[in-house]
């Protein structure tokens, strides 16, 4: 357990608000560069122009997870001249219910001591042992938090119940491995909501496709950038005219999920996605099930489609992974929209370059 926290923790530090309103990075340990202190106090909420307390935000920058619990100041604290602080651990895990009970842990401790030092005792503690505990500030065991119940936290339900139908064109793009921007003027809202679409493409149980909360700021955007497909969450509507930063453009307040010119042709929806479509749909509206067997649901029709595809495949020499062969394809006279489909399919699972 220790050598595990040892490789996921990266470090902790401390943003102020003083009596002034100025917010400031006022200690870490063991270090961080600008470029990561300057990311973290633009997302922790003290430096916003609204006096809207987030309690805890969460996100990722260049592949390292930031976690952000903030807290106001009570009269009866040792911190005198502070009326809020935030507590910003960086992993390189995602685990949002893990580390905000960590981060809460922290703050309590610091909101008693009104120093870093006993903060950093836990903060070491959890580093080397996987555990820190205290009658008075609560009891943190890192073996509690089980990544598998991280990923299936949010309500797939819920996205679906608001979707519908449309569902199918999020699991398309997720299956192509598609640039996917959400929009929600809260943050909770579209935290909640981009956490959980991962989970319709349950397979790859991959996480770090996840943005769930960038800026429209150029050191970010380029960071996006890099990466291929991804799930991107942003507060600032200007976001749907930034026609280069996405493939599929989810209005969260209206429920409205749009596909750019660009990629139309790749997600030219079907038979199959018909098909695909009412499993989803009514795999949800079945109360019976939970929210872990919807994903279950969706996640055996994906490994049927896949092992569709699989049987198109062939290894042209030794030692070569299998890649499509689009005559046999060609040859089973799918419709259109199907044959479109697989074959950009292979193309994301990386059977075949186009």
């Amino acid at each position: 357990m220790a050598e595990t926290e040892a490789q996921l923790l990266l470090g902790v530090g401390l943003i102020e608000k003083d009596t002034n309103g100025d917010a400031l990075w006022v200690w870490c340990y063991p270090s961080t560069t600008a470029e990561l202190r300057d990311l973290l106090l633009r997302k922790c909420c003290l430096t916003a122009k609204s006096n809207q307390l987030h309690t805890f935000l969460f996100g990722q920058y260049r592949l390292t997870w930031f976690y952000v619990t903030t807290m106001e100041v009570p009269d009866s604290s040792a911190l005198k001249k502070v009326t809020h602080f935030s507590i910003v651990l960086t992993t390189k895990d995602f685990n949002p219910e893990k580390y905000a009970a960590f981060t809460r842990i922290l703050c309590r401790i610091y909101l008693k001591y009104g120093s870093p030092v006993k903060m950093m005792e836990s903060y070491i503690s959890v580093l080397t042992k996987g555990i820190c505990q205290s009658e008075e500030n609560g009891s943190f065991l890192s073996k509690d938090f089980d990544v598998r119940k991280a990923y299936l936290a949010g309500s797939i339900k819920d996205i679906i119940s608001q979707f519908g139908m449309e569902t199918v064109i999020l699991y398309t793009a997720l299956m192509l491995k598609k640039r996917i921007v959400v929009y929600h003027p809260r943050i909770e809202t579209i935290q909640e909501f981009t956490r959980t679409l991962p989970a319709l493409v349950w397979h790859r149980q991959d996480w770090s496709i996840l943005h769930p909360y960038v800026h429209l700021n150029d050191d970010e955007l380029e960071a996006l950038k890099m990466c291929p497909g991804y799930i991107a969450g942003f507060i600032d509507s200007e976001v749907s005219n930034r026609l280069d930063l996405y493939d599929v453009y989810v209005n969260l307040p209206e429920s409205e999920i749009t596909v750019s010119q660009q990629v139309k042709e790749a997600m030219t929806m079907g038979k199959l996605h018909k098909e695909i479509g009412q499993l989803i749909v009514q795999s949800a509206e079945d109360t019976e099930k939970s929210n872990s067997q919807v994903v279950k649901d969706i996640s055996l029709k994906t490994k049927e489609i896949l092992t569709n595809l699989a049987s198109f495949t062939e290894v042209l020499h030794d030692g070569e992974k299998p890649s499509l062969n689009f005559e046999a394809l060609k040859q089973k006279r799918f419709p259109p929209a199907t044959e479109n489909f697989l074959y950009h399919l292979a193309a994301a699972e990386q059977m075949l370059k186009i």
